[in-house]
This record gives C-alpha cells, structure tokens and sequence, in this order.
C-alpha cells in the first residue's frame, strides 16, 4: 500500500472523493492505495465470492462482495471479499443493494499481496472485528496458510486438510487445501 496524502483529511471529506483504481483506503486519517491485484489474489478472490454466493445467495443467507468499500468506525477499507449476512444488507426501497456500506462485513477475508504490508492488512481484519465482524480470514498466498480471527479468541493458523471457519449460516465445508488448489487451473 502507498500512502497518498500531504495532509490529513476526515473521513467525510475522504467520501467525498472520487474513486481509485487500484482503491484507496483512509486509515487512521491517512490515504493509501491497495496493490493492483494480480493472479493469484484474482483468482483466489473470484473463487471465494463464487463459492460463498452459490451456497448463500438462493436461499438470501449472505452475499459475498469483491473489492467492496465499507466505511465504519472512523475507517474506510475495501476487503478483498467482504461478506454480508442478508438481513445486515440495508436494501434500497425498491429492493437493490445500496451503494454504500457503512457497517463493517459479518465476514471479512483479506489476500496478501506481495507488495502489501502484512500487519496494515492485519490491522483492517482486526478493526472490523472490533467494530462487529463476526469472522476474518488472512490468506497468504506465498506461505499456503491462513490466519483466521474470531471475536475474542486469538487466531489460529491453518494449514493443509485444515478446516476453515465460515459463519454458520453458510454451511460451507472447506479446507486450507481446498482454497489454494483453486490455484491450479491448468491441471
């Protein structure tokens, strides 16, 4: 993440910026660009919205957004995925999603990328779960772990045939292994 700004600025004034690409992100008032995603993250991030939405968009359970800005507790981040139970997803009057997310994801699932700074993205895992998430997940391509926080607990590290947390609702079975052999496409 590179940081982009010569003085600080509120969250309010931050909004009402237009948009990045890659996005940024206001963090304890300071403005930082995300890495633009490469290969592997994309990959990993499209999969993980695909497989979350099959099992929980039909029966309107949650609904996993990609790359969605989410602006609580004095921050605005973009998770890699962002997970919304259905019934926290404050729907439009005529019934579509809203633009904007001012409450922090019931599930938050973070990629490292090889130029982010690993305790920065930590960092946003943890602010969401101080703010009300309920599940965060740090995938770390490179090392095929992930680092899973739960409110209150300390996090585990998970590996190979390990099971992975998912919010109950879902019902998803996964496994470490399971989430990085997406990877393999060409075999």
């Amino acid at each position: 993440m590179t940081a982009i700004t010569a003085q600080p600025l509120t969250l309010e004034e931050f909004l009402k910026l237009p948009e990045t690409k890659p996005s940024s992100e206001y963090i304890n008032g300071e403005i930082t660009l995300k890495p633009m995603p490469k290969g592997r993250h994309s990959r990993l991030q499209g999969k993980l919205c695909t497989t979350i939405n099959q099992i929980a968009e039909e029966p309107q359970i949650a609904y996993a957004f990609p790359e969605l800005r989410c602006s609580f507790g004095g921050r605005s981040i973009v998770p890699d995925v962002a997970v919304f139970l259905w019934e926290h997803i404050q729907f439009t009057a005529d019934g579509q999603v809203p633009d904007n997310f001012d409450l922090p994801p019931d599930w938050t699932i973070e990629i490292l990328s090889p130029e982010q700074k690993p305790n920065k993205v930590i960092g946003n895992i943890l602010h969401c779960l101080k703010h009300g998430s309920r599940l965060g997940w740090f995938i770390d391509p490179d090392d095929l772990s992930i680092l899973v926080f739960l409110p209150g607990q300390q996090p585990e590290l998970l590996q190979a045939e390990d099971d992975l947390p998912v919010l109950p609702e879902t019902q998803m079975l996964l496994t470490v292994n399971q989430v990085f052999n997406w990877l393999k496409m060409g075999s």
